[in-house]
């Protein structure tokens, strides 16, 4: 069965950079530009795993990852978020959600799915 990744950020090209490696790699690949149709995607689709930037237009990626922390059908899922933004207020920001990690940006196209699949269960 093909594992199913949600991939969440606001830039375009990002977006379909990391859907086009997983799908390469054989992942079937939902996608969200902000954090609400995010949180709703994960709801529905239930995905192996969710990669998401900190950065979205109507929240942080980090505060939409609590939200679906305390629901019970997403809160196992391992978030991965895949941002530029991995200074230490960042990595203190992350460090503190179960089940997370983080990869940072530009991504390295080379191992980034090999690095993402470490995290799925």
């Amino acid at each position: 069965m093909k594992k199913r990744a949600l991939v969440v950020d606001d830039n375009e090209k990002n977006l379909l950079l990391e859907k086009d490696l997983l799908e390469v790699a054989g992942f079937d690949v939902f996608e969200a530009e902000n954090a609400a149709d995010a949180i709703a995607m994960a709801r529905k689709e239930k995905p192996d795993i969710i990669l998401m930037d900190v950065r979205l237009p109507d929240m942080r990626g980090t505060e939409a990852a609590r939200i679906l922390r305390q629901d019970k059908a997403t809160s196992d899922i391992p978030i991965i978020f895949v941002t530029s933004s991995v200074m230490a207020e960042g990595i203190e920001e992350i460090k503190d959600i179960a089940d997370t990690g983080f990869i940072s940006k530009p991504i390295n196209t080379r191992t980034f799915v090999e690095d993402i699949i470490k995290y799925i269960k």
